[in-house]
C-alpha cells in the first residue's frame, strides 16, 4: 500500500523555523522525484520546492529562495522542507508528492500556520 506521510506542521511565530518531513512506504522512494507543494485558503496549490530521485538538482518557488531547503535521505525514504524566517503568507496546508512519468502519489497535508 502506497503512503506518504507528512509530520512537523504547526504554529509558529514570524521569523520562526519548521522542518516538515514526508515518509514514504510502498514505492520505491530513490526512483521518484519528490515535491512539496502548498495551498493556503481560496488558493491555488502552488509548488514549493521541488527534488530529484537522486537529490543532486533542486528547484524553489521564488516566494521561498533562501528561506527554504528542500533535502531528502532515500536510506530512511524520507524527504524534508527546512523552513526558516517564516512569514505569514507562507500559512497554508502542506503537501508532499512523488512523481515519476506519470506515476504520482499524494500525502494527506501537514497545516502550518505562521501568527503572532
Amino acid at each position: 500500500q502506497v503512503q506518504l506521510v507528512e509530520s512537523g506542521g504547526g504554529l509558529v511565530q514570524p521569523g520562526g523555523s519548521l522542518r516538515l518531513s514526508c515518509v514514504a512506504s510502498g514505492f520505491t522512494f530513490s526512483s521518484y522525484a519528490m515535491i512539496w507543494y502548498r495551498q493556503a485558503p481560496g488558493k491555488e496549490r502552488e509548488l514549493v520546492a521541488r527534488i530529484r530521485s537522486g537529490g543532486g538538482s533542486t528547484n524553489y518557488a521564488d516566494s521561498v529562495k533562501g528561506r527554504f531547503t528542500i533535502s531528502r535521505d532515500n536510506a530512511k525514504n524520507t524527504m524534508y522542507l527546512q523552513m526558516n524566517s517564516l512569514k505569514p503568507e507562507d500559512t497554508a496546508v502542506y503537501y508532499c508528492n512523488a512523481v515519476m512519468y506519470s506515476l504520482q502519489y499524494w500525502g494527506q497535508g501537514t497545516q502550518v500556520t505562521v501568527s503572532s
